[in-house]
């Protein structure tokens, strides 16, 4: 979090609005005003492992890939893991998205995650870097797409496992962001660039879905 900036988001309140397919919408009222979130429940209760995802500077819901976050948690939940698709307050404010970030981590906790993974794309990957070193409860890192600015905590991740994706055509932001990341970090750390996939990482869902699906289950799961 940059210095000076305000650094206290509290829980007042949970309301529930019913589905949207597969996912609970939930809204998330603090003390800095209400988060929007979609929240996906395993079928069976008791499953530890967590995600909070979130997208890249207008903020949203669906992730890259043409709704690479909903499909996920969808796979996801009936293996135990309860995901939390959250759209910033404040998009494109790094303190507050970062806020944002910890309190949906800090609810699943309250639903009884205790290994938690974050997932941003684009701006969202500094916004998941920042949080991560700020939780006791982060286990994993996944930044794709990312931007080198506001992620400069990289290098403090460590022992939390971090994972870069980055297409080696992006049109917004060079795959050497992935790169410059990847050399400040300590391991554990990996880093996949895709050939010919633009920012949006539409070109490589299939691979995208498998190597992100993949270390998720490795990091939360230990499959």
């Amino acid at each position: 979090m940059a210095k000076g900036e305000p650094s206290e988001i509290r829980l007042l309140g949970i309301q529930s609005a019913g589905n949207e397919g597969e996912a609970q919408i939930v809204t998330l009222h603090t003390n800095r005003g209400n988060i929007d979130t979609r929240l996906h429940r395993p079928p069976k209760e008791g499953g530890q492992a967590g995600i909070v995802w979130v997208f890249g500077a207008g903020g949203g819901l669906g992730g890259p890939a043409g709704g690479l976050y909903t499909r996920l948690a969808e796979q996801l939940a009936p293996e135990g893991v309860t995901s939390l698709r959250v759209d910033y307050r404040f998009p494109n404010q790094l303190p507050e998205c970062t806020l944002d970030v910890l309190l949906g981590g800090a609810y699943l906790e309250t639903l009884g995650v205790t290994r938690l993974a974050l997932v941003g794309h684009s701006f969202g990957g500094a916004v998941v870097i920042d949080a991560g070193v700020s939780s006791d409860a982060v286990v994993g890192v996944a930044a794709l797409s990312s931007q080198t600015y506001g992620a400069d905590a990289v290098g403090q991740l460590s022992p939390r496992s971090l994972l870069l994706i980055h297409g080696s055509a992006d049109e917004v932001l060079p795959d050497s962001c992935s790169r410059w990341l990847y050399e400040r970090a300590a391991e554990p750390r990996e880093l996949l660039l895709y050939p010919g996939c633009r920012h949006g990482l539409d070109e490589c869902r299939d691979a995208l879905d498998r190597d992100l699906g993949r270390w998720l289950r490795r990091t939360l799961l230990g499959v």
